[in-house]
């Protein structure tokens, strides 16, 4: 089996890390891609950490081990025994085998947590949106599919608040792109018109775009003093823009354009279908990652990763 290329999707509970992996999942194909859940690797149920006094977050709570070993495995081409975590009722359910497929999609709590496994990726992502528009997000989504009421969520919330500062965040260090959704300067903040903020760093290569920027145009970029690149996408951009910067990523990857099938930027509420010019950027901009990525394996590389950034034990 050739090795598979790992996307990590790293972030806090409800920071949008399944509306981001979904629409990169539908256009490589979903025989194409192994989905994997750290989340999955849970050591107590919902039951016993209640018990513990634990948080999912605690690396205590987590197989941190089993997941190093695990990831070292799908990037080798190997198969692997998963534990399944079941959020409905915080038990755990029947372990799955999952045979790795060309693309690797890798997302949950800690998943950066050690070097072990960071070193397993090709590209890593964080999700960092603001602590007020996520705790709207984990209220919606946990009172609407897991049944809890807004007291519970919020309280729950308040209780792992110590344990994320610690655990998660800090994670963000380790990413090569850190995807921050805001509100736009109108402070409105419903879903599909959120401004994105992206920092760009030099562990990977990044498309060049900045004959695409500047003026009135929704769309600004600038250099930090660290080899940073801040990429700013404003949710009110015009479609028209957006799509520009989107063909300019497109152009880059000729040899995949029979991928361009399904739109990208696409997400649901509830039932109802909705779009972010957005989300497509930065959807657009990572699966230009994987498949360069894709195609240094294929040419006998190891990747697009800059060797200099790698990471070492915290």
């Amino acid at each position: 089996m050739p090795q598979p290329v790992i996307l990590g999707v790293v972030g806090d509970s409800a920071a949008g890390k399944t509306t981001l992996t979904r629409g990169l999942v539908r256009l490589l194909g979903e025989e194409n891609v192994t989905h994997v859940c750290t989340d999955d690797y849970h050591r107590y149920d919902r039951k016993q950490r209640a018990e513990l006094n634990l948080t999912a977050l605690h690396p205590d709570c987590n197989y941190v081990d089993m997941i190093a070993q695990h990831l070292a495995h799908l990037r080798n081409g190997e198969p692997i025994l998963k534990p399944v975590y079941q959020h409905h009722d915080g038990t755990f359910g029947a372990p799955v085998y999952i045979r790795p497929a060309r693309f690797a999609v890798v997302e949950g709590l800690l998943g950066y947590y050690t070097a072990a496994m960071r070193d397993v990726y090709h590209v890593r992502v964080f999700l960092s949106p603001p602590e007020e528009l996520r705790r709207t997000w984990k209220v919606q989504r946990d009172c609407s599919r897991r049944g809890y009421t807004t007291d519970q969520v919020l309280a729950e919330l308040d209780r792992r608040e110590d344990d994320a500062s610690e655990f998660i965040r800090p994670q963000e260090r380790y990413s090569d792109i850190v995807v921050r959704y805001l509100p736009n300067r109108d402070g409105n903040s419903d879903q599909e018109h959120l401004d994105a903020e992206l920092v760009l760093r030099s562990s990977l290569r990044h498309p060049d775009l900045s004959g695409l920027v500047g003026g009135d145009a929704g769309i600004s970029m600038s250099e930090r003093n660290n080899g940073e690149v801040l990429l700013h996408v404003a949710g009110s951009v015009a479609p028209e823009t957006a799509a520009e910067l989107e063909e300019e990523i497109w152009d880059r990857m000729h040899f995949a354009s029979h991928l361009r099938t399904e739109r990208l930027g696409e997400f649901t509420i509830g039932t109802d279908l909705h779009r972010s010019d957005s989300l497509a950027v930065i959807q657009v901009l990572i699966l230009y990652h994987l498949l360069t990525a894709r195609a240094s394996l294929a040419l006998g590389g190891a990747g697009t990763r800059s060797p200099a950034t790698e990471t070492v034990e915290a």
